[in-house]
């Protein structure tokens, strides 16, 4: 095949190239030269290129097949660095300024690959070979090798360029498609008076319009589509959106799409893609068709493509993709393609046509001098690297011709783009006449129009757009506008009758083997009679066991003739073997786009606490905690975390510590029926909670387990402050907003979060009480006055202050709450206020520790319930329902063997056990696992090592000695009580 650039000429079509603008670009390690408006794929082929890529399994070479997102061959790898696009096609690559492309599975290179030897072996390596063959014992020494040959494009591990934001919008009407159907929707639902979106997935609106040889109100049919859209352009209540995929369609109108940017040409920029979520009252699906291969033998080789896709690289790109063409076509389309070629200056050495009747269209080829033979195939195409020749016969038997040809255009019936309407839960129907899947029932305010639909004729695809419009925008209810605006007549179509399409899965006497029906995955018409044959009756099981239609083109091409074939090899109607599921995205979305600019801190925001800057001047070693910036420890000098941690445990032991916790939740539960609701969420009760007092709690999933633990005050009657841990305050409140919401409606309860309205100083150890009182609150901080467990509130050098006393280390200890935009001076007035020692998150969990307090998601897990802590009479003595109260009654959490939280101790050496070891059972290959050490740290007040772990029944072992095995060594310890510190909790009084 050798393609050319045409001369400017009056073909049909919208040309879309600059003829002034020249692009250098580079493919295959040579440059070469296109035009601006060129894609990659059509600059290819007028640079003379054949072949562009190897197929996946046995690394035949690959031509350009189609002109659009249906492409299954010309998969490159675009671009270079981080911001090289892999597996790319080049169907819908704009053409750049430097763009440089490579193609993919060849080694070391696109003309000699290495791995093209395993084409004679094509035999030995059907479909499912891998599953029979490597396999353990003995794939081990396979799987290197096959990982090193398997796979597409590569991506480079450096971070990508930041993708454009993402957009949200809303409309009355979306029209998908700007083919003649989705035009017409888009003008009805517009003059109607809705707001309309109309997405189109090409460059410019039109669809088959822009590139067809059609006439519609006496101008050609790309004249009036440019007009069309031009107009819908200039209307305040219609978007066009050029270059954009609806990929997705989901519940209640909610529509994915992926727009590609514009390519700034001058500069070789890269496009971005931009994803779009947008919420449509009514969807008209206008997604147009398809174009179905044939199959035959050696139908893949480079030099054969679909016919719509030779004739709009003649219309739109002004390119030839061969000199000698044949024309096999069970379609009438086929032969736009053939008279497309002829005037534009190619031989047509023949038009194959296995339908027996001469219908009008061939009765016009053979009138105008084109051979036409009737009732015949090509049963095979001639060639090594590319279409040398075809071999035609007659499906009678008896005559045969060999013609040769460097370009075989092929049309096989069109198949209607029904993903979307399938992904909305809509249904499929077969039209046996024109042998396709076509929308049947679907969810309601979806309708589909035009090719999509299987209206393929140009004036039944406009009236029908025309109708879906109207009746969107009456069913969305919009306004008429004021002056009404009549409606347009419809256009006058110029169009000859077409004979239906023959259906034509596998042309007769082809050899099966060679016979090719998904290009991308090597899959062949004798891979599906083989899977057949081994009882994969299911289209599903087919597409595993075989592949077919798993490569990046999601089988756009190969689908429908697989089913068919599915269908003969087993027996059934086609309809009986149905279709695959169609999965988001259809077409391949960048994952840059879904990613967007929103990477790094822009992904996921990290907060930083009120007092930030005062944690830096400190000297704060900062660690991310539940996406808070908090200060894990403040080392001073040669310290390392660790040591820092253990200097100020032991300081906040002896003296007075300083912790930020304004991460804590802080969640206001207030109203009437505030207590009412608190007892049905907290596993036990909080109702009887008196105004000023304080408890802890325990909050538990619908399954029974352990969800959060905290304290809860009560501020007045109705109005009470939930503590939920720092890394759950948000899904605590998310919980209560979801049971007021979704389940308990009548009870008059408000719940706010304001977790980051207040900032919240823990000042803790025996001398935290005269640092308290020289902040001057105006808080009685008698013992008597302030006990253990209350809440009070004042004001704190003016400002509005809450304290309570409570305490999550085990010595005398406030929380002092104020304003969020105070927090850094409450910090400075308590470092200032006596000698303190600033703790960070690490000291307040050998803190923690050495009391035995637990660290909800530490030491606990989804299956952890309150028996298993302790807590099982707290839990039996609440009366009524709670959340998760059912569950508890489950028999599982009666059965013994349950993981219990119980202190270790290490009966030798003074290191830590390492968090995550387990305590095992048995000896050498017979050992198991009895649970696992859930928090473990050296305890500077103890001078020994303390630990928390899970223990198979453990709450019943105490005083018993286990082992505690961690990478090949086993430490003895023994089963104690969670508190190793201070079980009087003396040290709570200061």
């Amino acid at each position: 095949m050798s393609g050319w650039r045409l001369p400017p000429s009056g073909i049909f079509g919208a040309e879309r190239i600059d003829r002034e603008r020249r692009i250098l670009f580079r493919f295959d390690g040579r440059n070469h030269v296109g035009l601006a408006g060129d894609s990659l794929a059509s600059a290819l082929l007028a640079n003379g290129i054949s072949t562009v890529g190897r197929s996946f399994k046995y690394r035949r070479p690959r031509g350009i097949f189609a002109a659009g997102p249906e492409e299954p061959n010309a998969i490159l790898q675009v671009g270079r660095g981080a911001a090289e696009e892999p597996n790319a096609r080049a169907t819908v690559i704009p053409l750049r300024e430097g763009l440089l492309a490579a193609p993919v599975n060849c080694r070391p290179g696109l003309r000699i690959d290495m791995l093209a030897a395993l084409q004679p072996l094509a035999r030995f390596m059907p479909a499912g070979f891998y599953y029979k063959t490597f396999k353990a014992p003995g794939w081990e020494s396979w799987e290197p090798a096959i990982r090193r040959a398997a796979g597409l494009g590569t991506l480079d591990p450096a971070p990508a360029p930041a993708g454009a934001a993402h957009r949200y919008a809303h409309c009355d009407v979306l029209v998908v498609g700007a083919g003649p159907a989705g035009l017409a929707a888009a003008e009805a639902a517009g003059a109607a008076g809705a707001r309309v979106i109309l997405a189109e997935q090409d460059e410019a609106a039109g669809g088959n319009l822009a590139w067809d040889d059609r006439f519609v109100d006496g101008q050609p049919s790309a004249l009036w589509a440019e007009r069309l859209a031009g107009r819908l352009a200039g209307r305040g209540n219609v978007t066009l959106l050029t270059r954009t995929t609806a990929f997705g369609l989901y519940d209640h109108g909610y529509v994915s799409l992926a727009e590609r940017l514009p390519t700034d040409l001058d500069r070789g920029a890269p496009p971005a893609t931009r994803l779009w979520g947008l919420r449509a009252r009514r969807i008209v699906l206008a997604c147009g068709a398809l174009e179905r291969p044939l199959v035959f033998q050696n139908n893949d080789l480079p030099g054969v493509m679909l016919a719509s896709a030779v004739r709009r690289y003649l219309a739109q790109y002004k390119v030839a993709a061969g000199r000698t063409a044949v024309v096999f076509t069970a379609t009438d389309d086929g032969y736009r393609t053939a008279f497309a070629l002829r005037m534009a200056g190619v031989e047509v050495a023949a038009i194959v046509d296995p339908r027996p009747d001469e219908g009008p269209a061939a009765q016009r080829a053979r009138d105008s001098g084109l051979p036409v033979f009737a009732g015949s195939v090509v049963s095979a195409a001639r060639g090594r690297r590319a279409v040398r020749a075809v071999r035609i016969d007659a499906l009678q038997g008896g005559r045969h011709a060999e013609l040769a040809c460097d370009l075989l255009a092929v049309s096989g019936g069109w198949t209607p783009s029904v993903h979307l309407f399938s992904q909305a839960g809509g249904s499929l129907d077969w039209d046996p006449a024109q042998g396709c899947f076509r929308p049947a029932g679907g969810p309601a305010g979806i309708d589909c129009a035009g090719a999509g639909n299987g209206q393929f004729g140009l004036a039944g695809a406009i009236a029908a757009g025309r109708l879906a419009g109207t009746a969107a925008a009456e069913a969305a209810g919009a306004t008429a506008p004021s002056p009404p605006r009549r409606a347009p007549d419809p256009p006058d179509v110029l169009e000859d009758a077409e004979a239906p399409p023959a259906q034509l899965w596998l042309v007769p006497g082809a050899n099966p083997r060679k016979s090719w029906v998904d290009l991308q995955s090597d899959v062949t018409a004798a891979d599906i009679a083989l899977a057949a044959g081994e009882n994969y009756r299911s289209v599903e099981h087919l597409k595993r066991y075989t592949t077919l239609g798993m490569a990046t083109d999601q089988g756009k091409t190969s689908n429908v003739n697989g089913l068919a074939l599915l269908a003969a090899a087993t027996g059934q109607a086609i309809p009986e073997v149905g279709t695959t599921r169609f999965r988001p995205p259809f077409t391949p979305v960048p994952l840059a786009a879904f990613a967007g600019p929103y990477r790094g801190d822009l992904y996921r925001p990290r907060r930083f606490l009120p007092a930030h800057a005062a944690h830096v001047a400190e000297g704060a070693a900062f660690e991310d905690f539940g996406g808070w910036q908090r200060p894990e420890a403040y080392p001073r000098g040669p310290e390392d975390v660790l040591a820092a941690a253990a200097r100020e445990a032991l300081a906040a032991r002896r003296g007075a510590g300083l912790f930020d916790a304004s991460p804590l939740g802080k969640i206001e539960v207030y109203g009437p029926d505030a207590a009412t609701f608190l007892d049905r969420i907290y596993a036990n009760t909080m109702s009887t909670l008196k105004p000023g007092r304080v408890r802890y709690g325990l909050m538990l999933s619908e399954h029974g387990g352990i969800f959060d633990d905290g304290v809860c005050a009560r501020l007045a009657p109705d109005r009470f402050l939930v503590s939920a841990t720092s890394g759950h305050a948000a899904a605590v409140a998310a919980m209560m907003d979801e049971w007021l919401q979704c389940e308990w409606v009548g009870l008059k309860v408000l719940v706010s979060d304001l977790t980051t309205a207040w900032a919240t100083i823990a000042v803790t150890g025996p001398r935290a009480r005269s640092i308290l009182a020289a902040l001057d609150s105006g808080i009685d901080l008698a013992p008597e006055a302030f006990p253990h467990m209350s809440v009070r509130e004042g004001r704190l050098g003016g400002v509005a202050a809450r304290v309570m006393r409570v305490s999550f280390t085990g010595d005398l200890s406030y929380e002092v709450s104020v304003p969020a935009g105070h927090g850094e001076s409450l910090w400075l007035a308590a470092r200032a206020a006596g000698h303190t020692v600033p703790i960070g998150v690490e000291a307040l969990m050998i803190l923690r520790t050495e009391k035995g307090f637990i660290h909800v998601g530490a030491d606990t897990d989804a299956t952890t319930q309150p028996a298993d802590i302790g807590m099982a009479a707290a839990i039996a003595r609440k009366p009524g329902d709670f959340v998760g109260r059912r569950s508890l009654s489950r028999p599982a959490f009666a059965a013994p063997g349950r993981l219990q939280l119980v202190g270790l101790e290490r009966l030798d050496g003074t290191a830590p056990f390492p968090v995550g070891s387990h305590i095992v059972e048995g000896r050498d290959s017979a050992r198991a696992s009895a649970g696992a050490v859930t928090s473990s740290c050296f305890s500077p007040i103890l001078d020994r090592p303390v630990a928390l772990a899970m223990l198979r029944d453990g709450l019943a072992r105490t005083g018993e000695e286990v082992r505690v095995f961690d990478r090949g060594a086993e430490m003895p310890a023994r089963v104690v009580a969670r508190c190793f510190l201070d079980p009087a909790n003396a040290r709570l009084h200061g």
